[in-house]
């Protein structure tokens, strides 16, 4: 079978990239080919083209996202980044190539090769073009897909390999579980396979060439205006995408020492978000007559930022390890981590607020939180860690300034472990609190008996979601009655990574 990509070497995309700045607006020109041949697919099909135009991915002008309405729950899945988070991308040029130090050096341990790489990965990726075929008549266009580009590193050869690859335009209707992603490879000689994700934050693959597992340094994603994808715009959302080169996890990075380093990043950040609220005086709301910096732990917020990006899935599958892979993402990308991570929900950023057009919890945050003077923008003060980080201290205490008087006294007592309440109401509201309270009270469990989670012994016959409960001398395991899976499993996961945090 003949093989041929429509697309032209790399080095004939290459162009300058210029950051536009906050309000610019210019018009853009369209760069329109033909296109023949066959298109390349993991599949090893070929698809027809009849000459669709295709729109070049030079520097857009600025668009402004407006939020979308979102449930308060949080949940699963991958939706449209805001263009405001992507356009706040990056301050400095990625270095290029050639500026760049030699990768493999004797001796270096593993994590600062992975670093290199990365840098270089970004780098290689710095000037190529994504290129938007568009389908159909004109004024009834159709983009056909949305095109991607990964940085390969080969170990044996020593030397990159860019592979494009086109995934379904959105709004992605692809759900995990339903079938394979359907997906096309741009670039011949490269085999696909799609691991996980359809958006900004997530989406990976793993690549291929002539039987040598091909690593992934680095990923070209395009964001649209929600605003003209709603509206069927497909000529002006490519023209105006906006290009993010930004690497989700992947098993190629994974490191201990990127495990241990995101470990302390997340606690250092928490324990200065809270210093900047003691700084400024910053009121409890549950506990009159306190500082709200001593109310809520720094170890309970870096929890929330780990237990927020870990999926149900992936942990029911590999327990602890899955937040190994979370805390290794936050030691290599530190601040830049988890800022493109968007709900189904439309949460928003590494701590996953929801805003409902300046009506949602981070706004409410913002007005009922005053002192902690935090970033008034949603994309902004979502997407840059440690302002998420005071936003969700603030919460958490406006949360159990709700909850009954017990439930306050014991946390007091015992925030750690307590944390399960103001956790329950992060994840979803004070309704979960009391569905959780009652079902503790069903289960004759007093708040004074619960203690840190525990290891269950083999052959136990204790099914988790669970709380852990001090009897005599022993603390034994006491299932939670089905009262919300969701939020069940969130408590679940809140106890079992609190102690990697002491």
């Amino acid at each position: 079978m003949v093989m041929m990509s429509f697309l032209p070497p790399v080095s004939a995309w290459l162009n300058p990239f210029a950051r536009v700045p906050r309000g610019a607006s210019f018009a853009l020109p369209l760069l329109v080919i033909l296109i023949c041949s066959g298109c390349v697919s993991s599949r090893g099909r070929i698809e027809p083209v009849d000459d669709p135009p295709l729109v070049a991915d030079t520097p857009p002008p600025l668009v402004h996202d407006v939020p979308m309405a979102a449930s308060e729950a949080k949940s699963e899945g991958d939706s449209e980044v805001p263009v405001a988070v992507a356009e706040s991308e990056q301050h400095e040029a990625p270095p290029k190539p050639g500026d760049l130090p030699e990768v493999i050096v004797k001796g270096r341990t593993r994590d600062l090769i992975i670093r290199d790489l990365v840098a270089e990965g970004q780098a290689q990726l710095r000037d190529v073009q994504l290129q938007y075929v568009l389908t159909g008549k004109e004024g009834h266009e159709v983009l056909r897909g949305r095109p991607v580009a990964f940085a390969l590193w080969s170990e044996a050869q020593k030397n990159w390999t860019i592979a494009h690859l086109e995934i379904p335009r959105p709004p992605v209707k692809w759900k995990p579980g339903r079938g394979e992603l359907p997906f096309t490879v741009r670039t011949p000689g490269i085999e696909a396979r799609h691991v996980k994700g359809t958006g900004a934050e997530r989406l990976m693959f793993t690549f291929s060439r002539d039987g040598e597992e091909l690593k992934v340094y680095g990923r070209k994603f395009p964001v649209f205006d929600n605003a003209l994808i709603k509206k069927k715009r497909w000529r002006e959302a490519a023209a105006t995408a906006r290009s993010i080169v930004y690497l989700p996890y992947t098993a190629d990075t994974l490191d201990p020492r990127f495990i241990t380093g995101g470990k302390d990043f997340l606690l250092a950040t928490a324990r200065g978000a809270i210093d900047e609220l003691r700084d400024a005086g910053v009121p409890s709301e549950a506990f009159p007559g306190e500082l709200l910096a001593d109310v809520i732990p720094a170890e309970v917020i870096a929890t929330l930022a780990v237990i927020e990006q870990t999926d149900d899935e992936d942990f029911i599958e590999k327990g602890t390890d899955a937040f190994d892979e979370v805390l290794s993402q936050y030691g290599l990308k530190r601040e830049e981590a988890y800022r493109y991570s968007v709900s189904s929900a439309k949460a928003l950023g590494p701590m996953q607020f929801t805003d409902r057009r300046g009506h949602g919890t981070y706004s409410f945050v913002v007005r009922s939180c005053r002192g902690a003077q935090l970033d008034p923008n949603f994309e902004r003060g979502s997407t840059r860690l440690r302002n998420a980080m005071k936003a969700a201290v603030c919460l958490l205490d406006l949360d159990l300034s709700q909850m009954n008087s017990e439930i306050r006294a014991a946390y007091r007592a015992k925030p750690d472990v307590l944390g399960i309440f103001p956790v329950a109401a992060y994840n979803g509201g004070g309704r979960n609190v009391a569905k959780l309270y009652r079902a503790l009270n069903r289960m004759g469990v007093q708040l004074a008996e619960l203690r840190r989670a525990g290891k269950l012994p083999p052959g136990s016959a204790v099914v988790c979601p669970c709380v852990w409960r001090q009897d005599g001398s022993l603390v034994q395991a006491v299932s939670i009655p089905r009262y919300n899976s969701e939020n069940s499993g969130y408590i679940e996961k809140y106890q079992s990574i609190l102690s990697l945090f002491d």
